[in-house]
């Protein structure tokens, strides 16, 4: 017989104890349950799931809901089990019981809902469901700040909620605040790696995209034609998309005419050059459009009237075209080809395109204008040539002039025959002079260095110097060391002088005067004074003798004398001084003559292999 306790003694009976332990027992299965899941998953709604079917088992509710706090709009979001399913409601803070609760930050619990005010029907009449008996917790972080609501409705078998069901609610509650704390930092951290990755793999982006910008600036600053230049671009762009072959489309500057430069590396490492119509082709069509092109599959194709693989000895099956854009008009544009079966160009493989092109795009304007530049720096050079050219003219017109008419006024067959050869010699300055500028405008410099003997030399300068003093009150003297042999350009040197006599002569033919011509070794150089005794030189130029076009007003004056005497002193390495004053001018021009080719300029002068003349030696200009 079962004894049963007496309730005036306090004490329960073994059926109550029973029930009681089974009771513990089952509440504290479903707390190491739900702590093992909050160690092993940070899936927070398997977490929660478990949860409210734990608190519902436990505390032996129909059915129980927990909101969550959102913050930013101030509003309760639920999860509430019915049945096997769970739903969501919005419920803002400080309406209803839960709302109440959240603001509160206390439980709440009643007998009958309907009595309360503060409990809103109509989720009753939407859901068809009547509420009697209610139990909710705050959810509480371990800052103690509530981050939501746990709600429990209605009692089985018509029971009320007990303190215990309420204490077995809030380790519960706890229980959920910590995993969806844990939940929320989890997928905050994940979120925050991804967020890590995405900018690492972008600047991975960004660095090998500056990596090929500043490998493509290199080698395009290194072109020397269009071709390298276009080579360079391509080459890179093919692989850093993963491209089977590139294309460039140009608009010729000159002519307008559209160009193709094709390259598969593959197939040839050097570019293919063909013509092009407009309009026709992937890559005519994005040079007439700031979109980009890209062509995905080999249908694509067909909008195009000419194929885009025309160019390459593969089929084509992704392109990918954009435009190189112009000051105003567009250039060309720039292509990349896949061959069949090959991936489509990606987003990242067109915005490196892009990039490129821009570069790709400054790069030939820059090209084209340096080309210009130069040619217009040729044709200007070429201006002055002429201008020096013209100017020495002078030199031996006037000897022709002078020998002409010492011609017709000799009767005697031998002297006219001297004559004849003197106009001769002219002659062939002036077809030196022609060819100088012939080699110049070929991008070709040339100086003859041979053995001068002096005597010879200065002898030949002081017949053809006597037309230039004929009628003149100018005297004129040498002092020549007759025994040296020298090493220079004849024919320049003899113009240098014949510049620096001519402006001693015009400075002294208003009062007249003295031209000396002094010539012998200094050391190792060759030293030749030309000395006057004219009023000297003006101090408005005496720092700029030497430029170009630069005259002291005098009649007929081009100011390349002087000028031409220093580009002659250059190139054999030499030099020219000049020293003046109110008594007279004179100028010294040095020319080495040792064997230490330090002292020579690269490729301005040569040394004659014979005794008598050394080759012409040719240098780019």
């Amino acid at each position: 017989m079962v004894q049963e306790a007496d309730p005036r003694s306090g004490l329960k009976s073994p059926a109550e104890l029973t029930a009681a332990l089974s009771r513990e027992q089952r509440i504290s299965a479903a707390l190491r349950e739900v702590g093992v899941a909050i160690g092993t998953t940070f899936e927070l709604d398997e977490l929660l799931e478990l949860i409210l079917d734990r608190v519902t088992e436990l505390v032996e509710a129909d059915r129980a809901t927990l909101y969550l706090l959102d913050e930013a709009k101030n509003e309760l979001v639920s999860r509430f089990v019915v049945g096997q399913n769970v739903r969501s409601i919005r419920l803002k803070v400080g309406h209803g019981i839960a709302g109440s609760v959240a603001q509160t930050g206390k439980p709440f619990r009643i007998n009958d809902a309907y009595s309360d005010p503060r409990f809103e029907r109509q989720w009753d009449q939407l859901t068809g469901y009547r509420t009697t008996t209610m139990l909710a917790t705050p959810l509480k972080n371990h800052l103690g700040r509530t981050i939501g609501v746990i709600q429990v409705l209605n009692k089985q078998r018509g029971a009320e909620f007990t303190n215990e069901d309420e204490a077995l609610l809030a380790a519960l509650s706890t229980q959920a605040a910590v995993a969806i704390d844990n939940s929320r930092l989890f997928l905050s951290l994940i979120q925050k790696n991804k967020q890590l990755l995405d900018t690492k793999d972008q600047l991975e982006r960004k660095l090998r995209d500056l990596e090929l910008l500043f490998d493509l600036e290199r080698a395009t600053a290194e072109a020397q034609t269009i071709e390298e230049l276009l080579t360079a671009a391509l080459s890179r762009l093919t692989s850093a998309c993963s491209a089977r072959a590139a294309a460039v489309l140009l608009a010729e500057e000159d002519s307008g005419d559209l160009v193709e430069y094709a390259f598969d590396p593959a197939a040839d490492p050097q570019l293919s050059r063909s013509g092009a119509k407009s309009g026709e082709g992937a890559l005519a069509a994005a040079m007439n459009q700031t979109e980009a092109i890209r062509l995905f599959s080999r249908k694509d194709h067909e909008r195009w009237n000419k194929p885009a693989e025309s160019a390459f000895a593969f089929d084509v099956e992704p392109v990918l075209a954009v435009q190189l854009e112009g000051d105003g008009s567009a250039l060309g544009s720039v292509g990349l080809f896949g061959e069949v079966g090959a991936p489509p160009f990606t987003d990242e493989d067109q915005a490196l395109v892009r990039l490129v092109s821009a570069n790709l795009s400054t790069a030939v304007r820059l090209f084209r204008a340096n080309r210009a530049r130069e040619v217009g720096e040729r044709l200007t050079t070429i201006g002055k040539l002429l201008s020096q050219v013209i100017h020495d003219f002078k030199t031996p017109m006037t000897v022709i002039s002078g020998y002409t008419q010492l011609m017709a006024e000799s009767e005697d067959g031998e002297q006219r025959a001297e004559y004849a050869e003197e106009i001769l010699k002219q002659f062939d300055i002036l077809t030196a002079m022609q060819r100088e500028v012939l080699e110049f405008a070929r991008g070709e410099r040339t100086i003859f260095i041979r053995r001068v003997f002096l005597k010879k030399f200065f002898a030949d300068i002081t017949r053809q110097l006597g037309h230039e003093v004929d009628g003149r009150a100018v005297e004129l003297e040498l002092d020549v060391d007759t025994k040296v042999v020298a090493r220079f350009d004849e024919t320049r040197v003899a113009r240098a002088i014949h510049n620096l006599a001519r402006n001693a002569v015009e400075a002294m033919a208003e009062h007249g005067g003295r031209l000396t011509i002094v010539a012998g070794m200094d050391g190792r150089d060759l030293a030749i004074v030309v000395r006057d005794t004219g009023p000297g030189i003006p101090k408005e130029i005496e720092g700029r003798l030497f430029q170009s076009f630069v005259t002291a007003n005098k009649a007929g004056g081009t100011g390349l004398g002087l000028a031409i005497v220093k580009k002659i002193a250059e190139e054999h390495g030499g030099s020219v001084s000049v020293t003046s004053s109110a008594q007279g001018t004179e100028f010294v021009l040095r020319l080495p003559q040792d064997d230490d080719k330090d002292s020579t300029p690269p490729g301005k002068r040569g040394k004659a292999s014979s005794a008598d003349a050394g080759p012409r030696q040719k240098t780019n200009g």
